[in-house]
């Protein structure tokens, strides 16, 4: 079969060289002489072919009868060789006959196709290349130009495109190229239609195929994993490393090799066969080619891996190079070769950048070859005012930033900045060019990685322009329309609509770049994937457009994922670590710069200060100067300005700025050009000629050598050639200055030498031919020709502007050819922060003004979507500003709370509501204080959807009386009934009648169901929102709520039923969440609850119920505190509302939430009993007695079951009590609450360790030191404090009662108080005598000093008495200071009860006191004898209120000028203090004597002295004294227990009161004065019983101590002081005159005359002796009998004594 297969082969070879060659021959021109030689050659070869095929045939039928074995591989039989047959064809190609030619390129191409002819081998012709590259030449020789016959174009084309891309011909540098520019030149010369078409796409497959090779060259060394050695050339193939790969895997590649070539040989001529392509001999022709065409200076660094790279990159570079040839000026013949030329390189450039691979995307030589070539073609041809060439240029601009730029940063920013916007942002640009732009800019804005990398590269770059921020900006612009970057003059309505809308399309693909680039961050409540944009349908909204399940247009997607895949091959090595806060670090120093340039640009000291105040520059001038020269932003003028400047530091950065210029080497004019490049010279002749100045001084220094002998010669010469060039170049001068006239204006410049005439004469060309110019503002954009109406002139400026504009970009390209920059590779999340920031304002106002200004649905819908992603943005981002503006923005355009009429409604405002509504359903996580508005419109859109349902909207809400300040989100209804006040109206227009239909219609359209089930969603998928959101979500619908419900005529309940809603639907939450969101609904139920429409008030507290309920029914463990919370508001509710239905509904649903959960409740129960204390105060019966019963229940049966659970709760219940009994209404109720705190005090007593063991947290007790102490802070101490506050406030039965109960649990339970306790208690106590600070005309104050004052006191006393041993100690101090404040009032009665109390105490307890104790008890004593002492009596005059104003100790109030008040109340206290003067005396006596020994003695002795006087029997007399003697000295009360110290300072006390009382009594004078004052009514005041009763104790207390034998030590003191004492009181009283001040002394001197005549003799003796004289005088007196017998007893007794009469006579 090997054979038969050889034969066949070998005669189809021969086949096609003998009929090519007989169909030459038979070619009829084959006869003429200029054909000779190719007929002989054809001849020659015919022969030779016969000869060889019948050897061949031979061979082969040998072979086969010799053997059935298959020939050994390697081992071929003798074919013809086609190849020594080239020469006839060859010939053939060279003649004049087109059929000859024809038949010969066919010949070739047939035999290179079947693979007959590989012209692998040296050409024998020429050893110095190979025949592949003579065949090339050879094929290609056959086009002559344009005249060139059809047929051989179209075969040449076949023939070449065979060789290019057979797999046996190795067509390989110079070759290849000759092969690619033939076909071009075709393209270009021929002029047939259908070879030009043939050409254009021979070359598109050409080039496919060259750089597909070279990619799967690079393919197949990775899958080897070697690399070959190729040695063409000194082409470096690959490194050292690999070569001792080869020896070990030698085997393995030839067999690979040979698997590769038997199936490639199966495969089309399209294939590859990389195994054929070894290493070759290049010819002279392609090295020719190569030194001349090919390798240039600037690449011959370059190294290749493979020959096929090589090939590529010729090509490439060379179709660059094509691209770059210029145009002619003016709008070329679209048929000339010119045009033509470059549209074909522009393609097919752009076919190769559009099927690159790997290989070529990551080639450093490609990379080059991009940016010397490509890009400068670029700057020319994109700019170019053939729509073909530009959008070829926009299109290949697009694959280079798509693929290459990592490579291409700085020449990408050219691009932007100086090509596309300016053409973005020239108004004079014609609309073809801008919309081609903007249909660029979308492809780009759809790939999120190149935005990104985009703001992180240049926006983030300290030098480069914002690209980012200035697309946006232009793109915001177009989408507004309104002429700001489009002429309405010269744009159709339609162009503009148009162009507004790919500007918008561009914008929403920002957005959803950014979206899609954040989307890792974004939490979807709803578990949604995708976000886009859905065009929804105007009467339904799609259930993924609710659920933000958006999609995007597929082509966008498509292209957005296929740029993607590709961006992410660019990456030529390890890029630097993605830090977003590093770039915006960079990017606020930037900012920080650009907002100091700009001040610069304004005014120039104050942007200097500004950047050295954010340390941009330092306060030195060589820092100011190096920011001019470096910064290209700054305003030339200003910095000319400023350096001008005659100011110190202006000077400084002057010469700073010209020392830091090199012009060494340069002549002046080169210098003044670099020099004046910097700025514009100012029109000031002083600045230029300073500027000048220091211009020549730095020349001369940096050029020592030169032609000037000074400065002063450069600097004159510099300012002759500036005002040479104004004269040569300003239109302005007509006369023109000559070269001569210039150069006799120069001369003796030169230290009075001329300059070279040569030398100036240049300097005059050089200016002439070009001038000097002077920068202005770069910063200033063109926005000329919208004053133009000429559309020749506008095309003409248009021109003018594009030729500067590709003269700047060409310039800026070669600059940068050869620049490294490194490019990032965004990969961080946060980079969308600082983008949005920055772009946030534009978008809005393009999506504000596209709603706002446009009623085109398309329009639109992309605003709305725009608008959508913003939100999602700032949301994310939590960036509450922006996103709070669009969801305003959003509301807005609902027109649902807008001030215009609802007849403006359109279809554009429904879209916008489900618009909301589907951002409120997918992005509810971060809309934060946005719900706001989001839930107003949904509160309103209710309102339009009840219009809709045919309900009247005056039934919703009124017409007049609506404040739009204070209800603006109301103005919508008011506005809804217009809408059917106009459908009403029969008479109306049609016109009229179709605009309200169609606006009826859209109202309609808002209660369909979809939008409905969307509301409810919003409201069922609460849910789903995290804490954070759901307490905003709850904010925002409380506060609609509040302005729904505040409308003064038709509030509304719709937020308030959502309100009770969604707690139901939340109620799963945890108890952190509920405590936040309670917090807010709990407040906005003490509103409503209070709210004065009933309906509302019920609905609110109906709804607080049954959430408490389910609130309730879930439990609380220990500790905890949310039932309180959430029962707070019926606290509120009962408190603030007036009404008693309201309060009686609190009251009944607090009274079930306790029948039918009470013992779920915990920390509820301190609002339930603080809801009853609000009630107990009401004065309805019927609220009383509810609250009253369930309070009853509680204690009387709750208590009992579940005590434990109350206990937190139990000050509260007390409380709660005491309101009851305070409420003076209900007597009962007040008796029956007493008896429940008795009752609440038997479970404190029972369970006391219940209060020690649970610890409590209330804020206002703190924390406790000792867990005894909550029995006391806990139980004891609100039961005894609120028992005190009912005596203090009820009337008299129910504060006895209280009293009562509140001393018997005292005296019942007191025995297990702590000694703090009582301290405590005995405050609370002392608390019931704050009464008496009540003002003197209280009515009841009478009444209160009478019964409670002195039940207090006394009960006081007996506790005090009861547990004297505990509360002496701490106590006693405080209950003498109580009593001292009660002597010390201006009350009779309570005086005298602190006198009595005072008396009691110590009669009871006397027994018990200590020395210390009785010291204390003396001093209390003496302060209320010198407090109470009445000093006014002894110097009171009329009119004289000094003592009323200064002595007034009480807080009685007195009117200081009203003198008969004053008077009154004075007197009044004076008389209070006299009687408790008496008090105190009759006190000190019942103390030390027993309240009846006093007045038993004087009675005895009274009796004693009566008998002697009737001459009774002396015996009976002596028994009478005896039995006296005898009861005293069993009755001598508490002076046993006193010191004699104390004793003897309390008779000095009371003589200290008989004295005052004494002087009073004197002083007639005195007492005249007030008697008629009025003081002490009717009779003349006197202080008689004071003066007598406070002696005679006084001398009680003495001689008492006079006579005890057991207290002789004060014997001497006592003596003295009852000597002194008796002596002026006998003395005193015979002075006396009245006869009843005498009567009243008179028991004095019985009692003086008495205890003298019972001393002991010697006591008598010494006294007697003393008084003898006055006892002689009083026998003169008139004396009573009872006097007279005393007074004789005394003498029988001094003559006993002194043993003047007999013994038998003694007494």
């Amino acid at each position: 079969m090997t054979t038969n297969w050889q034969i066949n082969a070998n005669k189809d070879k021969e086949m096609f060289i003998t009929r090519a060659l007989q169909k030459i021959l038979n070619d009829r021109e084959i006869k003429k002489s200029y054909n000779i030689q190719v007929r002989k050659a054809c001849e020659s070869a015919l022969d030779d072919i016969k000869n060889e095929s019948q050897k061949v045939s031979n061979e082969l039928l040998q072979q086969e009868l010799s053997s059935a074995l298959p020939q050994p591989k390697g081992e071929s039989v003798m074919t013809i060789d086609a190849e020594k047959y080239f020469l006839p064809f060859e010939l053939s190609c060279q003649s004049k006959s087109p059929k000859i030619v024809i038949t010969a390129l066919d010949c070739i191409q047939k035999l290179i196709a079947y693979g007959h002819l590989t012209g692998n081998r040296v050409d024998p012709n020429n050893t110095d290349k190979l025949l592949i590259d003579s065949i090339v030449e050879t094929i290609c020789g056959c086009f002559h130009g344009p005249n060139t016959d059809d047929g051989v174009q179209l075969q040449i084309i076949k023939a070449l495109l065979t060789t290019v891309t057979s797999q046996s011909c190795q067509v390989h540098e110079g070759s290849i190229l000759l092969a690619v520019r033939t076909c071009y030149n075709i393209y270009l010369g021929s002029k047939n239609l259908i070879n030009q078409k043939t050409a254009d796409a021979t070359l598109t497959q050409m080039l496919n195929v060259i750089f597909s090779r070279m990619e799967a060259q690079s393919t197949e060394r990775q899958l080897n994993g070697c690399k070959e050695m190729d040695n063409y050339n000194g082409v470096d193939t690959g490194s050292d490393d690999m070569l001792s790969l080869d020896i070990i895997i030698e085997n393995i590649v030839k067999d690979m090799i040979d698997k590769i070539v038997m199936m490639e040989e199966n495969n089309s001529s399209d294939g590859i066969d990389v195994s054929m392509m070894g290493t070759r001999i290049p010819s002279s022709e392609s090295i020719d080619t190569t030194d001349s065409s090919a390798i240039s200076n600037d690449t011959i660094h370059l190294s290749f891996t493979h020959v096929l790279q090589k090939d590529a990159f010729l090509v490439f570079r060379s179709l660059c190079k094509l691209s770059m040839k210029p145009l002619p000026d003016g709008y070329p013949d679209p048929k000339s070769h010119e045009l033509r030329s470059k549209l074909l390189s522009l393609k097919l450039i752009f076919t190769i950048l559009q099927n690159s691979g790997p290989v070529f995307q990551s080639s450093d030589m490609f990379a080059v070859a991009i940016k010397q070539y490509l890009c400068v073609a670029l700057s020319k041809n994109g700019v170019s005012n053939i729509p073909e060439v530009f959008k070829l240029s926009l299109s290949i601009f697009l694959e280079l930033l798509q693929k290459f730029k990592v490579n291409l940063k700085v020449q990408i920013e050219i691009f932007f900045k100086e090509i596309f916007l300016n053409i973005l942002e020239t108004v004079t640009s014609p609309y073809e060019h801008k919309k081609l732009v903007i249909e660029a800019l979308t492809r780009i804005c759809a790939d999120a990685q190149i935005v990104v990398d985009i703001y992180v590269n240049y926006d983030c770059d300290l030098n480069s322009e914002n690209i980012f921020r200035r697309l946006v900006n232009d793109l915001s612009k177009i989408a507004q329309g309104r002429g700001q970057m489009l002429d309405a003059g010269i744009i159709t309505a339609t162009d503009e609509r148009n162009m507004r809308i790919k500007g918008l399309e561009c914008l929403v693909s920002i957005l959803k770049c950014m979206v899609e680039w954040s989307k890792d961050i974004y939490i979807n409540p709803n578990q949604l994937v995708n976000f886009g944009h859905e065009k929804t349908d105007s009467n339904n909204i799609k259930e993924d457009n609710m659920t933000g399940d958006d999609s995007i247009d597929d082509n966008t997607y498509n292209s957005l994922k296929a740029m993607g895949r590709t961006s992410s091959v660019t990456s030529k090595g390890p890029l630097e670590l993605d830090s977003p806060q590093q770039y915006e670090e960079v990017k606020h120093q930037k900012d920080i710069i650009e907002h100091g340039i700009s001040l610069f640009n304004m005014k120039p000291k104050r942007g200097i200060a500004y950047l050295q105040e954010h340390n941009v520059i330092d306060g030195s001038a060589e820092s100011v100067a190096h920011l001019f020269h470096n910064n290209e932003m700054l305003d030339k003028t200003q910095v000319g300005e400023f350096l001008g400047d005659i100011d110190s530091f202006n000077r400084e950065v002057m010469y700073a700025y010209v020392d830091q210029m090199d012009f060494s080497g340069r002549d002046i004019v080169g210098a003044l050009r670099s020099f004046l490049e910097g700025f514009r010279l100012p029109g000031e002749a002083q600045k230029i000629d300073r500027l000048m100045e220091k211009f020549a001084s730095r020349y001369c220094e940096t050029n020592i050598n030169g032609l000037f002998s000074s400065a002063d010669t450069a600097y004159v010469l510099a300012y002759s050639i500036i005002m040479l060039t104004t004269d040569l170049h300003s239109p302005q001068v007509k006369n023109k200055m000559t070269k001569s006239q210039y150069i006799k204006m120069n001369r003796g410049i030169n230290d009075s030498k001329d300059l070279p005439e040569e030398y100036l004469s240049q300097i005059y060309d050089e200016i002439a031919g070009s001038e000097i110019k002077m920068k202005g503002n770069n910063n200033t954009r063109r926005k000329l020709g919208r004053e133009l109406t000429s559309e020749k002139t506008r095309r003409l400026l248009y021109n003018v502007e594009m030729e500067a504009m590709a003269a700047t970009a060409k310039a800026l390209m070669e600059s940068v050819s050869h620049v490294e920059s490194q490019f990032t590779c965004a990969k961080h999340l946060e980079h969308v922060r600082p983008m949005f920031r920055i772009a946030w304002t534009p978008f809005l106002a393009a999506f504000s003004v596209g709603l706002q200004d446009c009623d085109d649905s398309e329009i639109a819908c992309l605003c709305l979507d725009g608008i959508r992603c913003a939100i999602r943005i700032a949301s994310i981002f939590q960036m509450t500003l922006e996103r709070d503006a669009y969801v305003q923005a959003l509301s807005r355009f609902t027109l649902l709370t807008a001030t215009s009429s609802p007849s403006e409604m359109k279809s554009k405002n429904i879209d916008t509501i489900k618009t909301l509504i589907a951002v409120a359903h997918t992005d509810g996580n971060y809309l934060g204080k946005s719900w706001l508005e989001i839930l107003r419109c949904i509160s309103q859109l209710e309102l339009a959807q009840l219009i809709g349902t045919g309900v009247k909207p005056q039934f919703l809400n009124p017409i007049n009386g609506t404040n739009a300040n204070t209800y603006h989100s109301f103005v919508f209804p008011l506005k809804l009934e217009t809408i059917s006040t106009f459908a009403a109206d029969s008479l109306s227009m049609s016109r009229t009648k179709d605009r309200e239909q169609k606006s009826y219609d859209s109202i309609v359209e808002t209660s369909s169901q979809s939008v409905v089930v969307a509301v409810d969603r919003i409201f069922t998928g609460s849910i789903r929102l995290d804490g954070d959101a759901i307490v905003d979500f709850v904010k925002a619908l409380c506060q609609v709520s509040s302005e729904e419900l505040c409308h003064p005529s038709h509030p509304r309940m719709f937020s308030l039923q959502k309100l009770v809603e969604i707690s139901y639907y939340n109620m799963g939450r945890i108890r952190l969440q509920w405590s936040r969101i309670w917090e807010i609904l709990g407040q906005h139920f003490n509103k409503v609850g209070s709210n004065p429409n009933e309906e509302i008030a019920f609905f609110a507290i109906d709804s607080l119920r049954q959430l408490s309920m389910k609130f309730i029914e879930k439990g609380e463990f220990a500790k905890f505190r949310f039932q309180k919370d959430f029962l707070r508001p019926f606290e509120h509710i009962m408190k603030s509302s007036s009404s008693l239905a309201i309060r009686d509904m609190v009251v009944r649903c607090i009274a079930q939430m306790v029948n039918s959960q009470a013992s779920k409740i915990r920390s509820g129960w301190k609002n339930i009993f603080s809801v009853f204390r609000m009630a107990a105060s009401d004065s309805d019966e019927s609220i009383i007695d509810l609250a009253f019963q369930t309070t009853c229940k509680i204690i009387n049966n709750i208590y009992d079951n579940n005590f434990i659970s109350l206990i937190d709760s139990f000050q509260d219940a007390i409380k709660c009590l005491s309101d009851f009994a305070c409420n003076p209404n209900f007597p009962d109720t007040s008796m029956e609450a007493i008896r429940l705190i008795r009752t609440c005090a038997r479970y404190v007593a029972e369970q006391p360790q219940l209060f020690c063991d649970y610890s409590m947290d209330d804020q206002n007790m703190g924390s406790l030191t000792s867990e005894k102490d909550r029995v006391w802070v806990r139980g004891w101490f609100p039961i005894l404090f609120e028992l005190s506050c009912i005596v203090s406030t009820c009337k008299l039965d129910v504060r006895t009662r209280a009293l009562t109960v509140m001393f018997e649990i005292t005296k019942s339970h007191g025995i297990s108080f702590c000694e703090h306790w009582w301290q405590d208690l005995f405050q609370i106590i002392f608390r019931i005598f704050d009464n008496m600070k009540l003002p003197e005309q209280h009515n009841e104050k009478s009444e209160w000093m009478t019964t409670t004052c002195n039940h207090a006191l006394y009960s006081v006393i007996d506790v005090f008495t009861q547990y004297f041993d505990i509360l002496s100690p701490i106590l006693l101090n405080e209950v003498y200071s109580q009593l001292l404040w009660c002597v010390r009032q201006q009350n009779e009665q309570l005086a005298r009860s602190g006198t009595n109390c005072l008396e009691n105490l110590v009669i009871s307890c006397g027994m018990k006191y200590r020395d210390e104790t009785w010291i204390k008890t003396s001093e209390c004593i003496l302060e209320m004898f010198e407090s109470t002492l009445p000093q006014e009596l002894l110097d009171w005059k009329p009119n004289d209120m000094k003592y009323s104003l200064t002595k007034n100790k009480t807080n009685v109030a007195i009117d200081e000028n009203d003198s008969n008040n004053s008077t009154k109340y004075l007197f009044s206290r004076l008389k209070i203090q006299c009687i408790v003067q008496l008090e105190l005396v009759q006190t000190i006596d019942n103390i030390v004597f027993f309240p009846a020994t006093s007045r038993k003695e004087d009675a005895e002795l009274l009796a004693d002295i009566e008998a002697d006087v009737k001459q009774s029997k002396e015996s009976i007399s002596k028994g009478i004294n005896r039995q006296s003697e005898q009861q005293q000295e069993e009755e001598q009360g508490m002076y046993s227990m006193i010191l004699s110290n104390v004793l003897i300072r309390l008779s000095q006390c009371l003589i200290q009161s008989h004295r005052f009382a004494k002087t009073f009594n004197q002083s007639h004078e005195q007492r005249n004065i007030l008697w008629r004052a009025g003081f002490h009514g009717n009779a003349k005041p006197n202080l008689l019983n004071q003066e007598v009763k406070s002696l005679c104790c006084s001398l009680r207390i003495l001689f008492r101590l006079f006579s005890d034998e057991t207290r002789q030590e004060c014997w001497p003191i006592v003596d003295q002081k009852i000597m002194s004492v008796c002596f002026g009181a006998i003395e005193y009283y015979m002075s006396l005159e009245a006869e009843s001040h005498k009567e009243t002394w008179t028991p004095l001197m019985l009692l003086i005359l008495c205890k003298l005549h019972k001393l002991s003799d010697d006591k008598f003796r010494s006294h007697t002796s003393a008084y003898y004289r006055l006892f002689c005088d009083l026998v003169c007196c008139d004396l009573k009998p009872q006097l007279r017998s005393a007074l004789k007893r005394v003498f029988m007794r001094i003559g006993s004594v002194f043993a003047i009469n007999n013994n038998n006579n003694k007494v």
